[in-house]
């Protein structure tokens, strides 16, 4: 059906016939000369129709944006100064000398060259398998297929075992509501599904299973927020007859090999350390981002002997903390933005801010 992928075409290929399968990506008429950009996950490569071949100059003439086509042709070098150095295949043309419209397609919802943003998130969901179709969506997917590999192969290395486990199961006392999938063959019962295989993998460790990893789908029944989805997949891994410190160094080798290989960074060896009560101090968070330059600093001593009660009561208090966050350009805020900053920490406990 074809010998390459459009993105895989270059100057070592000049002169061979290919035949390539793609998206009508972008098509232009140049007075009796026509161009069409074929696209496939691995890229585009401009393809050449010239009106000698009768045939295949009125089918290209019939091709429109999305349209699916098969294309035979030969790779041969760009003219001198139409070389498009943005473009990986950029160097390269083909002379198309065979077309083949496998599918027509009506005009898309929006156009795929343009940016995400530019496109209401509630069209690009209606139309999925168009906005699949874009570049930037094709290599998140590229990176989350990678990212899956270099674990597998890692884990796969250091002797743990991938080991699947059941979807419909019991239901267990964890952090959020579980789906229900009522039973057909028993009726007025329910399966759950897992929040989490920890069941599954307590029950593989006492049967020897000693080192298990599964990337795993987990299923919440609560509201979405920031940090929560109704599903997600999450790399689970349970061990036995390994100590903490161990654990934590063989995943941290892992996330280093992971950065390496699918991003091309550098991670230290080994990461940063913090106590839960250094973290705390410093960041009122037991999950700070390191990133993040912005660190509490303790003025309660300043504040003993103040007459604003609010700052000299929890200055006094054995339990009490007063600090302060250095904020770059903070004395630009307007009373009303610190007003909305003052509601927004109380959802974390804390009792007041100025």
């Amino acid at each position: 059906m074809r010998t390459h992928y459009c993105g895989e075409l270059n100057s070592g290929l000049i002169g061979q016939e290919v035949i390539l399968c793609g998206w009508v990506h972008r098509r232009r008429d140049h007075g009796g000369v026509i161009f069409i950009d074929l696209r496939d996950r691995e890229g585009l490569i401009q393809v050449v129709l010239d009106p000698d071949r009768a045939e295949v100059f009125a089918l290209a003439e019939q091709a429109r944006s999305e349209y699916v086509l098969r294309i035979e042709g030969r790779v041969r070098p760009r003219p001198e100064g139409t070389v498009n150095k943005d473009l990986p295949t950029g160097e390269v043309e083909v002379l198309g000398t065979g077309l083949t419209i496998l599918n027509a397609a009506e005009t898309p919802p929006f156009q795929l060259d343009t940016h995400s943003a530019d496109t209401s998130e509630e069209v690009r969901l209606r139309y999925r398998y168009v906005d699949l179709r874009r570049p930037e969506m094709q290599e998140r997917l590229r990176v989350r297929s990678r990212v899956t590999r270099v674990m597998r192969n890692f884990l796969d290395d250091h002797g743990f075992l991938d080991i699947e486990t059941p979807i419909l199961t019991k239901s267990t006392p964890e952090g959020a509501r579980d789906y229900l999938v009522p039973s057909r063959t028993h009726p007025g019962e329910f399966f759950a599904l897992p929040q989490s295989p920890q069941l599954f993998k307590q029950l593989l460790m006492m049967s020897g299973m000693d080192r298990y990893y599964q990337v795993a789908r987990c299923f919440r029944d609560e509201d979405l927020r920031a940090d929560r989805q109704p599903e997600f997949t999450q790399l689970d891994i349970e061990v036995s007859f390994m100590t903490e410190d161990a654990l934590t160094g063989l995943m941290e080798e892992m996330i280093r090999r992971l950065f390496k290989e699918v991003l091309d960074t550098d991670l230290p060896n080994p990461f940063p350390r913090l106590t839960y009560a250094e973290a705390m101090r410093r960041f009122g968070s037991d999950k700070p981002d390191l990133r993040v330059p912005l660190e509490l600093i303790d003025v309660g001593d300043l504040m003993v002997d103040v007459d604003f009660k609010v700052f000299s009561g929890p200055a006094q208090d054995p339990k009490g903390r007063v600090v302060a966050l250095c904020l770059p350009k903070g004395g630009d805020l307007t009373r009303r933005e610190i007003d909305e900053y003052t509601k927004f920490v109380g959802i974390y406990g804390a009792k007041g801010l100025a």
